[in-house]
């Protein structure tokens, strides 16, 4: 039994075996397996069956070909107006070059780390406290060019860093709270005297309107009052000249002088006892003050009239 397990076919097809699985190699997605031979580099495994020469060669490095976040720990950075800060973030990462990644640099990921806390401590040096919160993403973009510039030997490159937090002094908080506060009320009185001075200029402004139509509407009626006195005026003319014009066709005929001298007589008559009622002279008829005699006259004086007029 024992002459049957040591013996040569046995040990060759163990052997064997043992040959065929470390010489095939199963590469996963997005990864790269780099195989040194003779403790010197040969070449890069990538995705799928690879082989290998037993006992020859060996996979020195595996390298993922995939994106990586890791976190960038907090650190304190000065700004120019010499504020003490405290900043940590996020670095997205991506292996381009699996070689320069096992040969260039000992350990890439703590190296980018160290580059980014030294880029980041330099870039916030050179701004000012309010401009770290408003350019966030300009000191963002920053850092990673100037991570790309200074890791391009090592075979990575720097997707994005995002800034997690920044973290002034208490007391600089303190007095950007007073600021905020200070601002927010200054903002209060400027919409609140903004809405005084619109409500009064709306006020003024509908006064101005309303005297406005006022004045037009008073000056509408004085138009029309005065067309309608014109206009009184107007017809009372042409009544009176209608009326003059029907006394002179009338006054032509012998039946109109006679009308004439009748109304004459009457108004004589009549003058005579007004004079009496009012006066204490007693007024005696002679031949030149009588009746007839101012008829006689004012006949005459009509005839006179119309033979001028014919």
């Amino acid at each position: 039994m024992l002459s049957t397990i040591f013996s040569p076919w046995v040990i060759l097809a163990v052997l064997v075996v043992i040959a065929l699985r470390t010489s095939v190699k199963f590469v996963p997605q997005n990864t790269a397996y780099i195989i040194e031979r003779f403790g010197k580099y040969h070449k890069t495994m990538e995705a799928g069956l690879n082989g290998l020469v037993p006992f020859i060669d060996r996979v020195a490095y595996m390298r993922t070909l995939k994106e990586q976040a890791f976190d960038v720990p907090s650190q304190s950075a000065i700004t120019r107006d010499n504020i003490s800060l405290v900043v940590d973030g996020v670095l997205y990462i991506k292996v381009l070059d699996p070689v320069k990644a096992c040969y260039g640099v000992d350990d890439y990921v703590f190296s980018v780390t160290q580059l980014a806390q030294t880029s980041m401590r330099s870039e916030i040096g050179r701004m000012e406290l309010d401009k770290t919160f408003e350019e966030r993403e300009n000191l963002n973009t920053a850092i990673v060019s100037a991570i790309n510039e200074a890791g391009a030997p090592w075979g990575v490159q720097v997707l994005r860093y995002e800034i997690k937090d920044i973290d002034p002094p208490r007391s600089v908080l303190d007095a950007m709270e007073r600021q905020m506060k200070a601002e927010r009320e200054k903002r209060a009185v400027i919409l609140e005297s903004e809405g005084t001075c619109q409500s009064e200029i709306n006020v003024a402004e509908g006064n101005k309107r309303a005297r406005v139509l006022a004045a037009e509407a008073e000056r509408s009626e004085q138009i029309l009052k005065a067309e309608g006195e014109a206009q009184a005026i107007i017809s009372v003319a042409q009544a009176q000249a209608e009326a003059l014009e029907v006394v002179g066709r009338t006054a032509a005929t012998a039946e109109g002088q006679k009308a004439i001298q009748l109304d004459l007589a009457d108004k004589a008559i009549e003058a005579k006892r007004a004079i009496a009622r009012e006066s204490t002279v007693v007024l005696l008829p002679d031949g030149q003050s009588s009746a007839a005699s101012i008829v006689a006259e004012s006949m005459s004086i009509i005839n006179t009239l119309n033979a001028s007029k014919s």
